[in-house]
């Protein structure tokens, strides 16, 4: 591995050109690996559905996720997790948060330098309702990585691809290490600033796929935008309320993760979390939603996670909770509105 201090000296352009393995062909997982190989980087993609490996290396599409997208012939695509690992300086993992820990193991045990460890996923883990950080520190040996960094922030999918602007955050305990993935990606069009709270930054990402799913059901029952306003604006108090509670900075939930990513998340027909919800208000079942929508919709299983963790903390969290009785306990979405809204009476700045 390149030591990442040694490069955190050079400026961008003349940064040391790094090989990353991006674990994860999926939307997001691809849309990074464009940036990474528009900076000039070394990009190789492993993932576990052998024909869309096949397909990234022969068609150099990803048409599963990106239908008018053609990557650059150099991102080469692997099925061999211990091949793509070979050399590589970093690793970012962008796989479903319920495989996380599973894909974690698997690195750890053919993993044989150190490197880089960043992750780009959003949720808790199911039943432990551990942040996804937390879960790589305990599987991959301190020998064999940095400390975790978080990439997070507003972002589809869909528009990095196509060379939008982007703006978002890379968190770590360890600055340097947040800096180095800054260079790493950071140019023309997607801009990283670093942020030492991982705490915020990643209860941030994970919780607001909740809210998208509340904005959607109510844009789905046909309400209007001073109910997308209240949703997201009291949603932003419940996640800070959460986070801070787990020990997060306050103010990390007005920046890029925090309000940033709630807007682009609750507002947007991009995001699958706010497109479930809205077919959810337009009376759909949640197996069809489910099974319509092709991707891993993290807002359903956090959701559970962040009820049970809320339970646990004792944090007050009413939308958090009234999805919950939806998605898991049948309750009509109509009446679990009509609850919050006859809810004890209370200040805005209330934290319990």
């Amino acid at each position: 591995m390149v030591e990442y201090r040694k490069v955190l000296s050079q400026k961008e352009e003349n940064m040391d050109k790094q090989t990353i393995a991006v674990l994860g062909p999926g939307s997001w997982g691809t849309a990074l690996s464009q940036v990474l190989n528009d900076n000039g980087h070394q990009v190789r993609i492993w993932g576990n559905i052998p024909d869309q490996i096949d397909e990234i290396n022969t068609q150099h599409t990803n048409k599963r996720y990106f239908k008018d997208t053609v990557l650059d012939e150099k991102i080469v695509a692997y099925h061999d997790l211990a091949e793509v690992l070979k050399g590589v300086d970093a690793v970012l993992f962008v796989v479903p948060t319920k495989v996380t820990r599973l894909v974690a193991q698997q690195v750890a045990a053919v993993l044989d330098h150190k490197v880089v460890i960043m992750h780009a996923s959003k949720g808790l883990e199911p039943n432990s309702h551990k942040r996804l950080s937390t879960i790589l520190e305990e599987e991959i040996p301190e020998a064999l990585r940095s400390d975790i960094v978080v990439v997070s922030g507003p972002s589809h999918a869909e528009e990095t691809i196509v060379r939008d602007i982007t703006l978002i955050t890379a968190a770590s305990k360890d600055l340097q290490v947040a800096q180095y993935v800054q260079t790493l990606f950071s140019n023309h069009y997607f801009r990283l600033y670093t942020n030492t709270d991982v705490i915020g930054v990643e209860t941030a990402g994970a919780l607001k796929n909740i809210i998208a799913v509340g904005a959607g059901a109510l844009h789905g029952l046909g309400f209007g935008d001073n109910a997308k306003a209240a949703i997201i604006t009291r949603g932003l108090a419940e996640i800070t309320r959460l986070g801070v509670k787990l020990g997060a900075n306050p103010l990390t939930y007005s920046g890029l993760s925090g309000v940033g990513d709630l807007i682009v998340t609750g507002t947007s027909v991009h995001s699958r979390n706010w497109r479930a919800g809205d077919a959810l208000g337009r009376g759909e079942a949640l197996a069809d939603i489910e099974a319509n929508m092709g991707m891993v919709i993290e807002g359903i299983s956090t959701t559970k996670a962040a009820y049970e963790l809320a339970q646990e903390l004792d944090v007050y969290m009413p939308i958090t909770s009234a999805i919950y009785q939806v998605i898991y306990k049948n309750v009509n979405i109509k009446d679990a509105i009509s609850e919050l809204m006859n809810n004890e009476f209370k200040s805005e700045n209330e934290w319990s």
